[in-house]
């Protein structure tokens, strides 16, 4: 897994289904990781932290329309965009659906590439530099297709893990990140790091953004992590 790549959790009870779209979404340059019912949906949310989620409403033991309502009570899975998948086409499931909590809602059958670009439209709203957009925040402003960063009209020199590490800032101006949180997004979850490293590049970071006199936007949140403004 490389530390940018968005995460997708696939829940699809129908294994011919699960496999088409693990191959396509996979083929977006998407990680995929796949349930087959609700309750292990529920069980890899807590363990993958999956940027989004592609579930089906029908399923063995729990259906998807209650793991949705589960995740959005929930504050630290409420922000998780969701796509619902049916083949309930009528107006009262569809508006059922979106109450509950779905971000989108496709009925079955469905095209593919319709469904991709549903992906990547709401990947675009929580994971913005994945996706190749542009991120401005006060008067930074990130070129994620070009990899060019600016601090007014001067151009900032960054490394790669510094590069992450603002994007990720800048995708949720406020949030406060762990130093755990910071080490998964940015480096990777399948790479050991110290979160001490951590301290390092924001350091770096701080050290660029302000390298002619301007504020500090970097925020460090004692005893909890780092935050942007």
């Amino acid at each position: 897994m490389t530390a940018d790549q968005p995460t997708v959790l696939l829940v699809e009870d129908e294994p011919a289904q699960r496999e088409v779209l693990a191959y396509n979404l996979e083929a977006e340059g998407f990680r995929v990781v796949s349930a087959d019912n609700g309750e292990d949906a529920l069980l890899l949310v807590a363990e993958e932290a999956p940027d989004l989620l592609v579930l089906d409403w029908m399923m063995p033991q729990l259906s998807g329309i209650e793991v949705c309502r589960r995740l959005k009570t929930r504050s630290d899975t409420r922000a998780i965009p969701v796509i619902m998948l049916s083949a309930r086409s009528e107006e009262v499931d569809r508006v059922r659906g979106l109450e509950t909590g779905a971000d989108d809602y496709v009925v079955k059958p469905y095209s593919v590439v319709e469904l991709m670009a549903r992906v990547r439209a709401q990947l675009r709203r929580t994971r913005a530099a994945a996706v190749g957009a542009t991120l401005e925040f006060d008067d930074i402003r990130l070129d994620a297709e070009t990899h060019k960063v600016f601090r007014g009209a001067k151009e900032l020199r960054l490394g790669p893990t510094e590069f992450r590490l603002l994007s990720t800032f800048m995708e949720k101006p406020g949030r406060v990140w762990s130093r755990e949180q910071l080490l998964d997004r940015v480096w990777g979850r399948d790479i050991y790091v110290d979160t001490r490293t951590v301290d390092v590049h924001v350091g770096r970071l701080r050290k660029v953004l302000c390298a002619h006199g301007e504020a500090d936007p970097v925020r460090t949140v004692r005893g909890a992590g780092y935050a942007l403004g």
